[in-house]
């Protein structure tokens, strides 16, 4: 799986401190030196490679872990050959702290949903929408409608994925209907998750950073159910018209599936609730969750109904011990834990680590300046948001938020915007796209998804029009 889909002295009153402190004073400009230089080739050598996981079969994960020790290594390695090294350390710990706040927030997210997995609650998802005999038209939105909503919340790549397996197991028949929805998918996914800190990295980001305010991010709901809406009315001429044969299996939920979904709900809810009224960070949250899902799960194993094997008759007459089976078997939390996905993860570590020592060297100031100096800021932002169909909004985001733009809300809730529903316009700019494209391949590919490209591109600035026409009061 690729995903997740993204955090502490960047967003806490650490970078405060870091900022007013020698580490400011002791920064090196190294934008004209060779170890300038060299970072920056190392960088764009380590997301080559990452990008190229498709042809080389090379874990994303693994030049970008290693490109970043590299550049830390370098950078270190000069600010201690001129009695500078403590300063270069507190740097590379304070981006460290930041993934370390990424990590345990979405640790917790991805083990609650892998939970929800194990006890059948996606698949009985799946199969319900299949056993009603819907027309592919009208599958066609449902699937799109859940992954909006759905992915306001849950982890994208999940949301995809799962809406991606229910077109591809209604639309064997009809290839040109799977294509079709998964495109229509991965558009709905990357807008649902972009107006809902909760839902995608970058607006976790800019979250955690405190620029905006929870209650803020709700202000993009409207360009982003139009940047949905958009391309999705005009997609809808092409679904075929037709209804699918329906699925008559039944799917049974594993004991506790419901109380699992009340206890993420629960989760969310003290997370964003502790943040807001408490200014405690969105990891202390989830943290919490996953304290409640330990002892669910030792509940569980307490009260399971143990039933004798069906064979017990035999075992009495030899005389022998009757062995016990548990009808309703508990989940391995830590199971589930070591199931996510690492490889993204770690992904995001080396994009992290590596974003910040571009930054610490000095390019990102030098970007700044011309970004958010010399052109117009809404420019800026809008080719910002272009070119996260080539590259992870997550990491684009952490970029800008080390240039430290100064920007209005208007304009940071437009970098959210078009970072969300940017990596929509190329199947390899969003997880949910480049995880369909493994998952369902030869239905979904990446020329049937630049076939769409124009009225996807038309949703993105129609949603930018919507966002300065109801939010002006924010620029």
């Amino acid at each position: 799986m690729y995903f997740i889909f993204c955090l502490a002295s960047l967003f806490l009153p650490t970078l405060a401190m870091a900022e007013d402190t020698s580490i400011v004073t002791a920064h090196i400009d190294l934008t004209t030196h060779f170890i300038g230089y060299l970072s920056v080739i190392v960088t764009i050598a380590a997301y080559i490679a990452a990008m190229s996981e498709e042809v080389t079969e090379l874990k994303k994960s693994k030049p970008m872990v290693l490109g970043s020790a590299l550049v830390w290594f370098i950078i270190c390695i000069y600010y201690a050959l001129h009695g500078e090294a403590k300063a270069a350390a507190m740097a590379f710990e304070s981006n460290l702290l930041a993934y370390i706040e990424l990590l345990l927030f979405i640790l917790v997210s991805m083990t609650y949903l892998n939970t929800m997995e194990e006890r059948g609650i996606f698949k009985a998802l799946q199969f319900y929408l299949l056993s009603k005999k819907f027309s592919y038209r009208q599958l066609f939105w449902i699937t799109g409608g859940l992954a909006f909503i759905l992915s306001t919340m849950i982890n994208g790549l999940t949301i995809g994925l799962l809406m991606g397996s229910i077109a591809l197991a209604v639309g064997k028949k009809k290839p040109e209907f799977v294509a079709l929805a998964c495109v229509h998918i991965v558009s709905a996914t990357n807008a649902g998750g972009t107006f809902s800190p909760l839902g995608g990295i970058s607006t976790l980001f800019v979250w955690q950073h405190k620029i905006l305010h929870f209650t803020e991010f709700f202000s993009l709901t409207i360009p982003c159910l139009v940047n949905f809406l958009v391309p999705a009315m005009i997609m809808h001429f092409w679904v075929p018209n037709e209804i699918p044969e329906a699925l008559l299996e039944k799917i049974e939920l594993r004991r506790g599936s419901k109380r699992i979904i009340f206890l993420f709900v629960m989760t969310l809810a003290i997370t964003v609730s502790g943040n807001i009224a408490l200014e405690l960070p969105p990891a202390a949250g989830m943290m919490a969750g996953l304290g409640l899902l330990q002892f669910f799960n030792f509940y569980l194993s307490k009260t399971a109904h143990i039933r004798e094997s069906d064979f017990a008759h035999v075992y009495r007459f030899y005389n022998l011990e009757v062995p016990k089976a548990n009808n309703n078997r508990t989940f391995d939390i830590f199971k589930n834990v070591g199931n996510i996905d690492w490889d993204t993860l770690l992904f995001f570590y080396g994009a992290m680590m590596i974003i910040g020592a571009i930054g610490f060297v000095g390019y990102l100031d030098a970007i700044a300046q011309f970004l958010f100096g010399q052109i117009n800021p809404t420019l800026a932002n809008t080719l910002i948001g272009l070119s996260s169909a080539f590259v992870d909004n997550g990491t684009l985001m952490f970029a800008v938020l080390n240039m430290h733009p100064n920007l209005p809300a208007g304009q940071w809730l437009l970098l959210t915007l078009t970072l969300g529903v940017g990596g929509s316009l190329l199947a390899i700019g969003s997880a949910p796209g480049v995880g369909m494209l493994g998952h369902i391949k030869g239905y979904y590919t990446f020329t049937a998804h630049l076939r769409w490209f124009p009225v996807i591109l038309l949703g993105y600035f129609a949603s930018i029009a919507v966002h300065f026409w109801i939010n002006a009061r924010y620029f």
